[in-house]
Parts: C-alpha cells; structure tokens; sequence
C-alpha cells in the first residue's frame, strides 16, 4: 500500500465523522466548528497523535488537549505544534488540561481499577464541562478514563461524542490494554496491522497511518 494512501483513507473516515455530526443539528442553523478532544501521552504517543491532527483543518476547533498530570514532555510537544500551526491558522485554538495518570508503566491490574477511578473524578466533569463532539486517541491510559466519561454523558443525554481508537503503530500483533477495554466502545477503531483487523473483525485496517 502506498503511504499517502492510509493518510488519505484516515482523513476521509475523519470527513465522514463531521457530516454525521451535523446531520443531526438542526437545520437552518449555523454550524459551528466541532470541538475536538485529543488524548495525549508519554513516549510516543503523543507524536503520533500530533502527526494525524497536523493533516486535519480547522473544522475541527477548538482542539481540547488533555494529560497526564505527570507528562511534561507531551505538554511541550503539544505548544510547539500549535505555535507553528497558529503560523497557517490565524485563528488557530487550543487548551491544554491535566488529570491524574490512570495507570502507570508495568502498574497491576488491581491497582489500575482504583487509579483509573479516581482519574475519573477529574476526567468527567472535565469532559462534562468541554463537551466534545469527537474524541481522538492512540492507546495511552489516560484515554479510558476520559473516553468512560464521554460515554457516560452520553447515556446521561447530556452529550454524545464519537470516539475514534487508533492504535499505536507499535502494536503488531495485540492490543494495549487501553485498546483492549475501548474496542467495545469506540465508534471507529483503527489498526495499523493486518494481523489485528484478523483477530479483531471491527477494527478498520488502513495500512500504516503514522
């Protein structure tokens, strides 16, 4: 598959995602850009969720950053980003906001569920207060807090967002674990690896996107 290809495939699923949204608002009114949430982490992460946002426009804004309240280095990546995005993008908006780390590098299950709960108590009436239209994310743990409490607002009515999953390039033959709990609940989970679409029938395979 030729490179651009994934690329291209990525951003016409991305295209779709706003069509449907504004299917639903009412006509006659003006739309207005859709708020996008994007779940940054440590390691690499967070260069591969930039490298997806620096092919989509302006449609999507403001863009709504959220991190670990440990992640330094995601936070420095991320301003730069938007400081030579603001170069094309006059209008160009982002906000950058923490919460606690749900679960740590080789951290126990046990442990996780109550670090994970109690990321939750920042991570929902964060989400509640930013209500975003589209949530994008690629693995890290701080996504499974922040994507639970879009789907409770949503059951709630107060909010449905659409959550789309790219799992990170580095996973070639299983899931992270933060792939694995939102493969059930992700609107659109995309692999980059022929093997995962095989074991997992829902995912999208687009080839190597990042």
């Amino acid at each position: 598959m030729e490179p651009l290809l994934p690329v291209a495939l990525l951003l016409l699923l991305l295209l779709l995602v706003p069509l449907a949204l504004l299917a639903r608002r009412p006509r006659g009114l003006r739309t207005p850009p859709l708020r996008l949430l994007v779940v940054a982490g440590s390691g690499g992460h967070t260069t591969e969720i930039l490298r997806l946002l620096s092919c989509l426009s302006e449609s999507y804004s403001p863009r709504h950053y959220i991190l670990a309240d440990s992640d330094e280095m995601s936070e420095a990546k991320i301003r730069s980003f938007e400081q030579k995005r603001a170069e094309t993008f006059s209008n160009s908006q982002f906000t950058l906001d923490r919460i606690p780390r749900s679960r740590e590098v080789r951290q126990s299950w046990s442990s996780s569920v109550v670090t994970t709960l109690y990321s939750m108590l920042y991570s929902l009436p964060l989400t509640y207060k930013l209500k975003p239209d589209l949530i994008l994310c690629n693995g890290p743990g701080t996504c499974v807090p922040v994507c639970i409490s879009a789907l409770l607002l949503g059951l709630l009515g107060i909010k449905r967002a659409i959550i789309v999953y790219v799992e990170s390039i580095c996973r070639v033959e299983t899931l992270s674990l933060s792939g694995k709990i939102l493969y059930y609940f992700s609107d659109y989970f995309i692999v980059q690896w022929p093997g995962l679409k095989e074991k997992y029938p829902k995912s999208v395979y687009l080839g190597r996107i990042v």
